[in-house]
């Protein structure tokens, strides 16, 4: 009889410091509740960035304000015609809802970090700052053209799932035990 021992070929997350995976614990947390924020401030029309009466529950469309006033990019055209679309409305409310609820709970953060990698550079699209003039002349108000808020978010939201981030006070590793093998899940 022979026995085998397979070796494990993933690697498991690096141990760190107390300090900084507490460190990495809060950037997560308020990453999180960064977009469940825009999600609720959007669905419920809390008069900060939607008022009341452009709420998604009143009838108003998430994406409309945003994508109609693009006017500069080589996507620009493309990007209005998705302005108020009821199917770009439910794909954003979706995603803004579960990035922040995986990521204040420290699951899935790797599904996160590349659905909300792919909504930050299509916004970074959007607002396309390497632009100085919109299609009708006006500046754009652009302050950098290459390192932009979308992306620092997206590279957030990387470096959070990379380093286990769901760990420190969060349901990260009950969540690896249950995703088993599918280590795509985590």
């Amino acid at each position: 009889m022979t026995t085998s021992i397979r070796e494990s070929r993933v690697a498991g997350p690096a141990r760190v410091s107390t300090g900084a995976g507490q460190s990495i614990a809060v950037l997560r947390i308020a990453t999180g509740l960064l977009f469940l924020w825009a999600f609720a401030d959007k669905a419920f029309g809390w008069g900060y960035a939607t008022p009341s009466a452009n709420a998604w529950l009143n009838g108003g469309s998430p994406t409309k304000g945003f994508l109609s006033g693009v006017h500069s990019g080589p996507f620009a055209e493309t990007l209005r015609g998705w302005a108020g679309a009821w199917w770009a409305d439910w794909l954003f409310m979706i995603g803004l809802l579960g990035i922040g609820v995986a990521v204040v709970l420290g699951i899935g953060l790797r599904v996160a970090a590349v659905t909300g990698t792919v909504m930050m550079l299509l916004m970074w699209v959007a607002e396309w700052p390497p632009a100085r003039f919109t299609d009708t002349g006006e500046a754009t108000r652009s302050t950098n053209p290459v390192i932009e808020y979308h992306l620092i978010y997206a590279l957030v939201l990387i470096v959070l799932a990379a380093v286990y981030a769901g760990h420190t006070w969060g349901l990260g590793r009950r969540w690896e035990q249950l995703a088993g093998d599918h280590r795509w899940l985590l």
